[in-house]
């Protein structure tokens, strides 16, 4: 059973993630700096905000999330990539689409809680059903208490589903974060399979590192028991730096 096949790909990107530049564009700044702009924290490059693809100004609500931005334009060499900017992806995002579509956004995480990974539980062999029982039942336990979502575990790969109750508590508490914390939830969710260890990297309950090991504890299991296939073990480290990346990008926004 596999329990992460939403998050197969670091590539996997909720609809309407922004690309914000081809690469190879050359750097044409020399200085990186953050200054408070209206509400917000701005990211000036030579003392000019760079755009959004849509023609935005880059804002954004704290100021360690701007100097979060800000540090991957600084790191950049003689050309632009924006592969090394995740950050600025996800500000770009926020402001270019989700700001625009928060209520198909929190949508597409409430159907990732229809099916979370967390509640797709193993039948044998014992080992990992007690594998699994030790470690997913504390963060079913703690959405029932933090975000007010009763999920209902089953054994085996049939889906069952969720109550309304629990999919509509899910969606009032996305809808209830900012577009920052919102688009950096839609990238979470499907990186870990799971909206309730998404939110919890979001709330600072998890760290990114954490949530990603459980989300693959089945191909965790199985790589003890047959051998790590590098190839694998090169794609799960990029997952991984992904969900690092995130996990900063929350605690940058508090």
């Amino acid at each position: 059973m596999d329990n992460h096949k939403a998050a197969d790909t670091p590539s996997k990107r909720p609809a309407g993630f922004v690309e914000f530049a081809p690469d190879q564009v050359r750097r044409f700044w020399k200085a990186v700096s953050v200054e408070p702009d209206g509400q917000g924290w701005a990211v000036r490059l030579d003392g000019k905000m760079p755009k959004s693809p849509a023609g935005h100004s880059l804002v954004l609500p704290t100021k360690g999330a701007a100097q979060l931005v800000a540090e991957e334009w600084a790191g950049q060499g003689d050309v632009l990539i924006p592969a090394t900017m995740p950050a600025t992806r996800l500000a770009f995002t926020a402001i270019d689409r989700v700001r625009e579509v928060r209520e198909a956004v929190a949508d597409e995480i409430t159907a990732y809680a229809g099916s979370d990974a967390i509640c797709y539980l193993a039948e044998t062999p014992d080992t990992l059903v007690e594998r699994q029982a030790r470690d997913w039942t504390p963060w079913r336990d703690w959405a029932e208490r933090d975000l007010g979502c009763v999920l209902v575990p089953v054994a085996g790969i049939v889906h069952r589903s969720q109550a309304e109750e629990a999919l509509a508590a899910v969606r009032k508490q996305a809808l209830a974060l900012d577009d920052y914390a919102l688009t950096g939830l839609a990238m979470a969710t499907p990186l870990l399979g799971s909206a309730v260890l998404a939110f919890a990297v979001q709330r600072g309950a998890l760290s990114g590192a954490e949530a990603f090991d459980l989300s693959r504890l089945d191909e965790a299991f199985t790589e003890e028991r047959w051998g790590v296939d590098a190839e694998a073990a090169e794609r799960a480290e990029g997952l991984r730096a992904e969900a690092v990346m995130l996990e900063r990008w929350f605690a940058a926004l508090r």
